[in-house]
């Protein structure tokens, strides 16, 4: 195992700080390593195995459509996008789509449309719009997208930024209201902020800034690459509070764990401001990724996977509360997209997950206090269950080591 872990660290950018475990094989809710030990993945790739690992319906839309067409770039029209977009936008009640690959491109995607939308049809001056984001939001790695993030580290070096931006409070709507002006095309905001650390807003939040954009003539942008797709127990996490945004951001699920699919999604006022050549990308919408994205779009309704991450969810969250240990701050979250926030007197999120893999279970740290829990969503009560013994028999293991250093204040974090 060294080996591939050294190797990867002689050649690779060092822009990850990994487990070290070095993962061969993959199937539903488990995983591999290449000494052959079996864990349980309660992490789904930030939600992209929301499907689990090599779901066989999934690889034969991948398979069948590889072998026949995989890409042609959008210089053609193919008989796989049509369907694909058309079940999409049908599903989340959406009138357009415009595909791309990853979630940062689709938030790029949703910003420029919010920008042009607010130009020509708004009438903001030009190259004065502005959009309204969140502290704590997490959209992405590009310039732009770093450029309106909140965290210090992900703007250190990588200046100058992008202007026409402002951010407010998560989950504060008057501070949303207060924020806007004239020059306000649009508000981005994910319903559950996931690498924020699982933050859940207060309830009525979303349907408050629906109301405000509303009567400001603001667009509301819902980012749920990472909540979307079933995650929180619904199809889409605005539907909690019966909200229908003007914009939509969809990914990670989308691909069914296999490749890359995003999209953006608008009602049709918002998506006819782009006329052909005005955005695109070589690789979105291309035949294979229609293909295997419109697999899971079915696999997600057959199965009705979204109501069963609502209960399995809620039955993950009810055992962790159980634990009831002193180390535990909170348990927070909506379907199977669940933190647990420790106090970092006891114990870092970093430790617990390490022990957790020696135990078997794969998870990840959020903010050096935030351990994410974020199984398939296919995963069963029974496996839950099992990882639920494992969870408390961790927090048991660490316990003489965690009063130690609780006592004499060293810390964990070098």
């Amino acid at each position: 195992m060294h080996e591939f872990i050294e190797l990867e660290s002689r050649y690779s950018a060092h822009n990850y700080h990994p487990l070290p475990v070095v993962l061969t094989r993959g199937k539903g809710v488990w995983l591999w390593d290449v000494d052959g030990k079996r864990y349980l993945d309660m992490m789904s790739a930030y939600s992209a195995v929301s499907f689990g690992h090599s779901h066989p319906v999934l690889v034969a839309a991948l398979t069948r459509q590889a072998e026949q067409l995989a890409v042609t770039s959008r210089a053609f029209h193919t008989d796989r996008l049509g369907p694909f977009l058309q079940t999409l936008c049908e599903m989340t009640g959406m009138d357009r789509a415009l595909p791309m690959n990853t979630g940062a491109e689709a938030v790029e995607t949703a910003l420029k449309a919010a920008r042009k939308w607010g130009y020509k049809v708004k009438g903001i001056a030009d190259n004065r719009a502005e959009i309204i984001v969140c502290h704590g939001n997490f959209a992405g790695r590009t310039t732009t997208i770093v450029g309106f993030s909140s965290e210090p580290q992900y703007r250190d070096g990588f200046g100058p930024f992008a202007p026409g931006f402002v951010a407010v409070p998560f989950g504060d709507a008057a501070a949303l209201e207060a924020a806007i002006t004239p020059r306000t095309a649009a508000f981005l905001v994910e319903p559950v902020q996931g690498e924020g650390g699982i933050i859940v807003p207060p309830a009525g939040y979303l349907a408050a800034c629906r109301e405000i954009c509303t009567r400001h003539n603001v667009l509301l942008i819902c980012d749920e690459v990472q909540t979307g797709l079933g995650r929180t127990g619904r199809l889409l996490a605005c539907e909690h509070e019966a909200v229908k945004p003007d914009g939509l951001v969809l990914g990670k699920a989308l691909g069914g764990g296999l490749l890359p699919v995003s999209a953006f999604l608008a009602r049709e006022e918002v998506m006819r401001v782009f006329k052909p050549g005005d955005h695109g990308s070589t690789f979105g919408g291309n035949p294979l990724a229609a293909a295997v994205g419109l697999a899971a779009l079915r696999l997600l309704q057959e199965e009705r996977l979204s109501e069963h991450a609502h209960e399995t969810g809620a039955r993950l969250i009810a055992g962790l509360r159980a634990i009831r240990h002193p180390a535990i701050r909170e348990v927070r979250g909506k379907g199977l997209l669940i933190g647990m926030e420790l106090d970092p007197a006891w114990m870092s999120a970093r430790a617990f997950c390490e022990a957790l893999m020696r135990k078997g279970i794969l998870s990840k740290e959020t903010h050096d206090t935030v351990v994410r829990f974020a199984p398939p969503l296919i995963i069963s009560e029974a496996e839950l269950d099992e990882a639920l013994v494992v969870i408390r028999a961790t927090f048991e293991e660490l316990l003489p080591a965690a009063e130690a250093r609780r006592r004499t204040g060293e810390s964990f974090f070098v």
